[in-house]
C-alpha cells in the first residue's frame, strides 16, 4: 500500500518510522529533496494524495513529486516541472495561478503559473528550525513569568516549562535526523496568506506568499503534539484543523486565534468539509465515522453510514451533492446536505484519497490508482 495512505491508515505508527532512520536513508531523503520529478507518461496512473482545481484548470500531486494538470476535465494530462522527487500529499490553490503543495520531508513548493513550473519554498530542515525558535521564545516568556509568579501558582507554571523543555529536546533531534516529517496539507486564502499543518503538530503561517514562514502551532491547544492532517475553509469563512486522537480547531478571524473544540471522537480525522451553508461542517476519518456540525463545530452528531472504511476527503458540487471518499474504493453519497450517507464501492478497491466535480454529475478521482473518472455511483466511465 502506497505512503500517505498507510499513514492515514495506521496514524503515528506509520509517520513514528522515521524517528528510526539510519544515516545513509537521511541521505536519500537529501537527494531526493535535491532531484526533480522525472517526466512519465505513466504519471496520471501512479498514486496521486491530492487534487484541487486552478480556475477552470484540474491539478493532482502524488508519488515521486508528480503534480499533473488537465485543461479538458482530466481527459489529459501535462506533467509539470517540479524540483523534488519526494511525495506530496496536499495541493490548493489561492488564486487561478498561483498554487502551494506540500509533502514528506517538509516541503512547501509554489507555482505562479496555475501548476505548470513549481519552486522549492521550504524544507523540513528549516520548519523545523522555525519550530525550535519558536519554543525557545516560550519557554524565555515561561520562564519569566515563574519567576514574578506568585508561590501558589509556580507548580503548574514550572509543569509547563517542563512541557516545553521535553518538546524543544523533540525538536532538535528532528533537526538532527534530517528533514523527515511530512506536512499533510495546505491552505491559502490567496496568493499571500496560507496555512501548511503535518505530523507531530507542525503548523505554519505565511503572509507573504511563502517567502517567509512562522511557526504557529503555539496557537493552537495541542501539548502532545498529534499529528493534523487536513485544514480547509468552510461557507461563513470558519477555517477548521482536523487531525489525530479526534483534534478539532476552529478559527473565525482568518487563523490569527484558534480555539478547540470538544471532539465527539478520540480516533483520528483525515478531513473536514463544508456542506455550502454557513459555518456547517462535517469532519470524518478513521473507520468511516462521520460528524456534523451546524455551529463551528461547539456541538456534533453522528452522521449515519452503512461504512466502515477509513474517510480521506470530499467535496461539494453545484447541485449541493457531498461526496465523500476513502480506503477500500468507498464513495460516500449525500443529496440531503449530509443528514445521511449511502456508500458504494468501486470493483477495483483502490483506495480514493480526493475527489473534484466534473461535468454534469460526474466525479474525478485520484488515489492508488491515479486517476479515474466516474459517475456519481463511483461507476467508472472510463
Amino acid at each position: 500500500m502506497a505512503t500517505r495512505l498507510m499513514c492515514k491508515t495506521l496514524g503515528a505508527a506509520c509517520l513514528g518510522l522515521s524517528m528510526a532512520l539510519s544515516a545513509p536513508t537521511v541521505f536519500a531523503l537529501a537527494d531526493i529533496i535535491e532531484t526533480p520529478s522525472r517526466p512519465t507518461t505513466l504519471a496520471p496512473e501512479h498514486l496521486l494524495n491530492d487534487v484541487d482545481t486552478a480556475g477552470e484548470r484540474i491539478v493532482a500531486a502524488g508519488v515521486r513529486g508528480h503534480i499533473i494538470f488537465s485543461d479538458d476535465d482530466g481527459e489529459s494530462w501535462v506533467q509539470g516541472e517540479v524540483p523534488v522527487s519526494v511525495t506530496l500529499t496536499g495541493v490548493d490553490f489561492g488564486t487561478e495561478q498561483h498554487g502551494w503543495a506540500v509533502g514528506h520531508s517538509g516541503v512547501v513548493l509554489h507555482s505562479d503559473d496555475a501548476g505548470e513550473n513549481w519552486e522549492l519554498q521550504l524544507t523540513g530542515v528549516r520548519a523545523a528550525e522555525l519550530a525550535i525558535e519558536s519554543r525557545q521564545e516560550q519557554i524565555d516568556e515561561m520562564e519569566q513569568k515563574l519567576e514574578e509568579a506568585p508561590e501558589d501558582e509556580k507548580d503548574d507554571l514550572d509543569w509547563a516549562l517542563g512541557d516545553l523543555y521535553f518538546s524543544l529536546e523533540n525538536l532538535q533531534a528532528d533537526l538532527e535526523i534530517g528533514p523527515v516529517n511530512p506536512f499533510l496539507d495546505v491552505w491559502f486564502e490567496n496568493e499571500n496568506h496560507g496555512f501548511v499543518v503535518g505530523a507531530y503538530g507542525m503548523f505554519l503561517r505565511t503572509t507573504d506568499g511563502g517567502k517567509t514562514w512562522k511557526d504557529w502551532a503555539p496557537k493552537l491547544e495541542n501539548p502532545s503534539s498529534f499529528h493534523l492532517n487536513s485544514i480547509g475553509q468552510i461557507t461563513g469563512g470558519g477555517l477548521v484543523i482536523v487531525g489525530e486522537a479526534g483534534q478539532i480547531f476552529v478559527s473565525v478571524d482568518g487563523g490569527d486565534s484558534w480555539e478547540r473544540r470538544e471532539s465527539p471522537y478520540e480516533g483520528s480525522l483525515f478531513g473536514a468539509i463544508g456542506t455550502g451553508n454557513v459555518n456547517e461542517i462535517l469532519a470524518f476519518g478513521l473507520r468511516g465515522n462521520i460528524f456534523f456540525s451546524s455551529d463551528l463545530g461547539r456541538s456534533w452528531k453522528v452522521v449515519p453510514s452503512e461504512s466502515d472504511a477509513t474517510l480521506n476527503d470530499g467535496t461539494v458540487s453545484e447541485d449541493g451533492r457531498i461526496t465523500l471518499v476513502g480506503n477500500g474504493g468507498a464513495v460516500l453519497m449525500s443529496t440531503n446536505g449530509g443528514d445521511t450517507f449511502r456508500p458504494y464501492f468501486r470493483d477495483d478497491r483502490e483506495g480514493v484519497m480526493d475527489v473534484v466535480p466534473v461535468s454534469g454529475t460526474n466525479l474525478l478521482i485520484v488515489g492508488e490508482g491515479g486517476v479515474k473518472h466516474t459517475d456519481a455511483r463511483g461507476k467508472n466511465l472510463q
